[in-house]
């Protein structure tokens, strides 16, 4: 089904202002979905920034353990750990906005 009556893009004068268009339009007024192709991007990684943590080196050495037990790196653990919390909690905050870096 090809759609003919799209809007034309609007121009934008920064990347939160299109950020904040996108979060309320609806993009089916804008694209044909019908002419969209799957890609895949194999070589991008997600962006991480190093940051550093005080823990208990009882907490330390617990983590090392179970980290141990599933063979995988203790960091990659931690990270699994925040993850999964981060994912449990996320629908109570769900109507917070989400502030950037560059907030």
């Amino acid at each position: 089904m090809k759609k003919t009556n799209l809007k034309p893009l609007p121009k934008f004068k920064s990347e939160d202002q299109e950020r904040d268009f996108w979060a309320k339009a609806d993009t089916s007024q804008y694209f044909d979905f019908s002419k969209v192709k799957k890609v895949a991007f194999p070589n991008l990684k997600p962006t991480r920034k190093p940051i550093s943590l005080r823990l208990p080196n009882s907490l330390i050495t617990q983590i090392k353990l179970i980290a141990n037990k599933r063979d995988m790196p203790y960091q990659s653990l931690i990270k699994y750990y925040l993850s999964q919390a981060v994912d449990k909690d996320r629908p109570l905050f769900s109507h917070w906005k989400m502030r950037t870096e560059r907030d």
